[in-house]
């Protein structure tokens, strides 16, 4: 009697898998281990279809965009089918034009699409091997998930004593609410000079440092930053750059960072991801990307040789569409 061919393999099986036996994610060891030839075909087929990453797969904290559609008001389609992974301690930049579905996609991490009539109709969003994409957003917030939003969002009628405290609304243990207050202020000395002034008389790159420090308050470990850089000089823009890279680096805090500046995004991150009308079109360590000739050409604004690229001569659209091939 024929024994039934094998059945297909079942993701549920291969995360369980990997938590038990912290499989290294690498083809030459898949011989190696004792598994049911089921959960390695799923293996080597994760690593045909994510082959261009530059991370492992492991049991450290990640949190995880798989395959999501967001659809506004029951009819606009906003984001098709999008993936993405932000490992533990690393800075990851999205990367994208106007309306490509950038602040949709961290929208849909923290929670808030409701507030805007939107909703992930398919795909899942994981902190952490939980599901996190039909919880509240203060209790994405608790589990360690911050944003902050595009245009700041300050409370302007607000002290920024009283705007930081607000970032801190989830948290229980003052003392330690407290200690993170005078470690806020210390990576944004003029927040502390103006600490009792009302944040509506703060100029644009203050008010974008206390949006930063807000968040901060809510002690995450991952944060999500929308377009840091809009409306700011490009001096005030530097700063707020290496205050970020060093919030990484010093705090171990892990960073989705949505940019158009792609040239600062791309020097302070360590993987990109690129999307075009809705979908991801390329993703890889940001030291390709700043090479590649694609980004080099409609992201840094310059050819291979160096030299500004001119758009008065070019047919924009047919080299784009070479990304969704």
């Amino acid at each position: 009697m024929n024994r039934a061919g094998p059945s297909k393999p079942d993701l549920q099986e291969w995360r369980h898998l990997l938590q038990r036996r912290r499989i290294e994610h690498k083809r030459t060891h898949y011989s190696q281990i004792r598994i049911s030839s089921s959960a390695g075909r799923l293996m080597l087929w994760y690593e045909t279809c994510f082959s261009n990453s530059q991370f492992s797969v492991s049991r450290e904290s990640v949190l995880s965009v798989e395959n999501i559609e967001v659809v506004y008001n029951d009819v606009i389609l906003a984001v098709k089918g999008v993936s993405l992974k932000v490992p533990k301690n690393s800075i990851v930049a999205l990367l994208g034009a106007n309306g490509a579905g950038k602040s949709t996609v961290l929208k849909s991490v923290s929670g808030i699409l409701g507030s805007q009539d939107g909703d992930i109709t398919t795909g899942s969003i994981t902190f952490e091997g939980v599901r996190i994409d039909r919880e509240t957003p203060a209790k994405i917030v608790k589990l360690g998930i911050c944003q902050v939003p595009e245009g700041r969002r300050i409370f302007s009628d607000l002290t920024c004593h009283e705007n930081l405290k607000v970032g801190a609304f989830t948290r229980t243990n003052q003392a330690q609410v407290k200690v993170d207050l005078e470690k806020v202020l210390e990576y944004f000395p003029r927040i502390k000079e103006r600490l009792r002034g009302k944040a509506g008389y703060l100029s644009g790159g203050e008010q974008q440092m206390l949006a930063i420090g807000r968040a901060l308050m809510g002690r995450p470990s991952y944060l999500l930053l929308d377009e840091p850089s809009l409306g700011l000089a490009p001096l005030v823009t530097r700063e707020i750059f290496r205050i970020i890279s060093e919030v990484n680096r010093t705090e171990g805090i892990s960073i989705l960072l949505v940019e158009q500046n792609a040239n600062l995004a791309l020097q302070v991150a360590m993987h990109g991801y690129i999307m075009e009308n809705g979908r991801m079109v390329m993703d890889d360590s940001c030291k390709k990307l700043r090479k590649n000739e694609d980004v080099m050409e409609f992201y840094l604004g310059i050819t291979q040789e160096g030299d500004k690229k001119s758009f008065a001569s070019i047919k924009h659209y047919k080299r784009r569409k070479r990304w969704l091939s």
